[in-house]
Order: C-alpha cells, then structure tokens, then sequence
C-alpha cells in the first residue's frame, strides 16, 4: 500500500500525478486527507480523498508520498499523524518521497543528513545536511526527492520504479507518450 498524503494548500499536479502514475502501474494508492476527506489544494480544486488520516492503517504500508506547495507543506508538517507515518516509515525502512517543499519536511526531521536530495530551488538551504543536487528527481536510499511541479511526472515515474522495477517504469511512461 502506498499512501499519498493531502493536507489544504497542496500543489494539485504533484499529488495528482503520483497517484495516476502509481495506478497506472496497478499500485494500490491510497490518497489521504489530513484533517478531513474533502481538501482543497493550491489553486482551489478540491479534492476527495480515499480514506482521512483517521481511518489511515501501517499494515502493509510499502511507501509514503507528500506532495508540496507551501501551505500545503506546513500543514502535512503540522500535522502529528503525518508525523507519525515519517517515523513509522524510516523505523521500518519503507519508502518516503516528497516532491518541492515537502522535501524541507524530511530535512527539518534530520532525515536528510548525508544524503543527496533535490527541492524547489529556493528552499534549498532547508534541506538539513542533505547534499542538494538540483536535479529533477534524486534518490538516496529509500529516500526520494523531487524538485518541483514540472518534475511531477519524472517524479511519479521514479517511485514505479522503486517498487517495481525499470521496466514497469518504462512501460508505464511509453504508454503516456
């Protein structure tokens, strides 16, 4: 199970295409609400997600995605359940990815110390003694970062292929063209 977190004020293309890619690929997704079922991102498209932080499960968790735009970020960093799932994941040695701001999430944890990681440029200095690389997507470990929303799709690619290898991320990305 792969969780996609949502909190109000997330970049809608980071988010989004996550979860078409993973499904693409038949991955089972689940995108979760913090703080209700219904958010609303970035530009004002609200979203209906699968399940609420509430009713979220770790059995069977195999990776967590946290999409970025600022407030978003501050609000899946607020969040304690978000929290929860981060330390959850690292202890366990699952996946955790996080695209444009979130990134700086994983930094202000200490999760980011000694490894190569990419962000929103801006935001660079965030990364807590991670090596910012500047590339599209950057992956260390079960660590995988992403730059920014035209990344989204790079992005959402590298995490088919960490769970299923390069070539499902080959064929899932020659049938979008």
């Amino acid at each position: 199970m792969i969780y996609v977190f949502f909190a109000d004020g997330f970049e809608e293309i980071e988010g989004l295409a996550a979860v078409d890619i993973l499904r693409r690929a038949e991955l089972e997704v689940q995108t979760v609400g913090v703080g209700g079922k219904v958010v609303t991102a970035l530009h004002g498209v609200p979203v209906t997600c699968d399940i609420t932080d509430a009713e979220a499960r770790r059995e069977g968790l195999e990776m967590i995605v946290l999409p970025g735009g600022g407030p978003g970020t501050r609000n899946l960093e607020a969040s304690p359940v978000v929290q929860g799932y981060l330390d959850y994941a690292v202890e366990n040695g699952l996946w955790v990815a996080a695209i444009c701001a979130a990134p700086t999430i994983l930094g202000n944890k200490g999760l980011l110390k000694g490894k190569r990681a990419t962000c929103y440029p801006t935001l660079s200095a965030k990364l807590e003694g991670a090596a910012f690389t500047g590339e599209r997507v950057e992956q260390d470990g079960r660590i995988i970062t992403g730059k920014g929303p035209g990344a989204s799709i790079p992005f959402a690619l590298r995490l088919v292929e960490a769970l299923l290898g390069k070539e499902k991320a080959d064929a899932v990305q020659a049938a979008l063209q």
